[in-house]
């Protein structure tokens, strides 16, 4: 998997909050595709650690695509946010057995 860089200069970083989530986000640790096969597994067991592991591996994704929407009406962190929520809901349903 590759990583995503937030660089400033396509960012708008209007707040400090967002700029400190931005921070954060870029701390976690991205995770293999062996791995988030196991992660996969052990939701589906109903493993809450599993599900959030999962879940802050993939924020940086989940800005990225937020950021090709931004200027279409909402705010970049509305679209954060949204993008966070259905990242969760797609970490639950994810389906390690058709591949990627």
């Amino acid at each position: 998997m590759r990583q995503l860089k937030i660089s400033k200069s396509i960012t708008n970083r209007d707040t400090a909050s967002l700029d400190k989530y931005l921070q954060e986000i870029g701390k976690v640790p991205l995770i293999s595709a062996e791995e988030e096969v196991q992660l996969a597994q052990r939701i589906k067991a109903g493993d809450q650690a599993a599900l959030e592991k999962l879940t802050k591996a993939n924020l940086r994704f989940v800005v990225s695509v937020a950021k090709q929407y931004q200027n279409q009406g909402l705010s970049l962190p509305d679209l954060i946010n949204e993008g966070n929520l259905g990242l969760i809901k797609a970490a639950r349903r994810f389906d390690e057995t058709r591949g990627f």
